[in-house]
């Protein structure tokens, strides 16, 4: 293909890279902001059961003017815990207070119209091989269920907790 006007032909090039780079953008904005409205959806209060069968409670709830989502755990104890979730310019993350002592911080690794996954990227608190929460997934079957789905990371060791909950009324 021979180009008869090289600079017409970079500005198309530029142009077209423009346009493919921003419906890009929209789409990853578009994706997290349905992931965050999925967890918004959750708002109110849930009773369930851990993978011990032991009752548990979590509590979502809108704060900051819209802009964050509190998740509380209320349990027997230490799982007494509060996650954040918010939006971080394109992208959804989570700030989880865990009863271990340290601040993990996760992002959106998966999701789909009835669940999100997070992944580990930092947090604080966590040195070298420090237990810490790596992984979580939320699901939302229907309206009025949802499990959670939580790996502990421990010195290279995983720990999984499940939780399955349903809306109290």
């Amino acid at each position: 293909m021979q180009f008869r006007n090289p600079v017409r032909s970079l500005a198309t090039i530029a142009a077209t890279l423009i346009v493919v780079l921003s419906a890009s953008l929209v789409m990853a904005d578009t994706d997290a902001h349905k992931s965050f409205d999925l967890l918004k959806s959750m708002e109110g209060t849930w009773a369930g059961k851990n993978s011990q069968g032991q009752t548990v409670e979590v509590t979502f709830r809108m704060t900051a003017g819209g802009s964050a989502l509190m998740s509380e755990i209320h349990g027997h104890g230490p799982e007494n815990m509060i996650t954040m979730f918010h939006m971080d310019g394109d992208r959804l993350i989570m700030t989880h207070y865990c009863g271990a002592g340290n601040q993990p911080r996760m992002k959106v690794i998966a999701s789909d119209p009835k669940s999100v996954s997070f992944e580990f990227f930092d947090g604080t608190n966590i040195g070298p091989g420090d237990g810490h929460m790596q992984h979580v997934t939320f699901a939302l079957p229907d309206p009025n269920h949802h499990t959670e789905e939580w790996v502990f990371l421990d010195h290279g060791k995983e720990m999984k907790e499940a939780f399955t909950y349903e809306r109290v009324k």
